[in-house]
C-alpha cells in the first residue's frame, strides 16, 4: 500500500531496467505524484527536466550506454542548471564515493541516494522522496550502518562521542531533531545540544548549509 501523499510533486523518473522503472511510475502515481516522463538514458533525462522542470528527479546511477555513471553525472548537471529540481539517485550496491560527489555537487535542491532495495519499502520510499522535495538530505539507511562499522580512530570523527556520534549518523539518514530524539529516546532538546557539538568539533565553511557539511564529513571518513 503506497503512504498518502504529503503534496502531489511532478517527477521525471529515469531508468534503464522496463520492470523497475514501470514499477517506480506506479508507486508514484498510486500515491498521488504525476510522472511526466519515464526514460531510459540519461541524455534523455536531461532533456525532459529541461523541457519540463519538475519538482524532483529519481534517476539511476549506472545507465546506458556505458552503464557506468551517467546518471549520476546527469544528477549533479542537474543540481548545477536546475536547483529547484530535487534529486533522488538509486543505486544496486553501496558505493560511498558516489555519495559524496552527489553531496558536494553545486548547490541544488534536496538530494537523496537510496539502495534500488529500499525502492520496496514503499511507505519508506516514499517519506525519502517527500524529505528530498522538501530540500532535505536523504543517504540509505544500509551506507550509514556500513560507515558506522569502520573504526574511525583519526581524523575530525575521532573527536565525537559515541551518541554525537549516533546523532550524526541520523542526520546522514535524513531524520529530522524529532525523529532523532525519538529514535534515540531523548529530548529534542538533548538532540539540538549534540548537533551544537558536532558542528563545534567538526570542520564547517560557515558559508555552507552546516547540516549538510558535516554530513559530508561523515560520509567521508575525513
Amino acid at each position: 500500500m503506497s503512504a498518502p501523499v504529503v503534496r502531489p510533486l511532478t517527477v521525471v523518473v529515469a531508468e534503464d531496467e522496463v520492470l523497475l522503472r514501470e514499477g517506480l511510475v506506479r508507486i508514484l502515481e498510486r500515491a498521488g505524484h504525476q510522472v511526466l516522463a519515464d526514460v531510459a538514458d540519461a541524455d534523455a533525462l536531461l532533456a525532459f527536466v529541461q523541457r519540463t522542470a519538475p519538482d524532483l528527479v529519481v534517476t539511476d546511477i549506472r545507465m546506458p550506454p556505458t552503464h557506468t555513471d551517467e546518471g549520476l553525472r546527469a544528477a549533479m548537471a542537474i543540481r548545477a542548471e536546475h536547483p529547484g529540481t530535487a534529486v533522488m539517485v538509486l543505486s544496486a550496491y553501496i558505493a560511498d564515493a558516489y555519495v559524496a560527489d552527489l553531496l558536494d555537487s553545486a548547490p541544488g535542491g534536496g538530494i537523496g541516494y537510496l539502495l534500488k532495495d529500499r525502492v520496496g519499502h514503499v511507505r519508506d520510499f516514499l517519506d525519502s522522496l517527500d524529505r528530498v522535495a522538501d530540500g532535505g538530505t536523504v543517504v540509505d539507511p544500509e551506507v550509514v550502518r556500513q560507515l558506522l562499522r569502520r573504526a574511525r580512530t583519526a581524523g575530525p570523527l575521532a573527536a565525537l562521542t559515541a551518541r554525537e556520534l549516533e546523532v550524526l549518523a541520523l542526520m546522514a539518514e535524513g531524520h529530522t531533531n524529532q525523529a532523532i530524539a525519538a529514535a534515540l529516546f531523548v529530548s529534542e532538546a538533548a538532540v539540538r545540544k549534540h548537533i551544537g557539538n558536532i558542528f563545534a568539533k567538526l570542520p564547517v565553511d560557515p558559508g555552507s548549509d552546516r547540516r549538510v557539511a558535516v554530513v559530508l564529513t561523515y560520509l567521508r571518513g575525513s
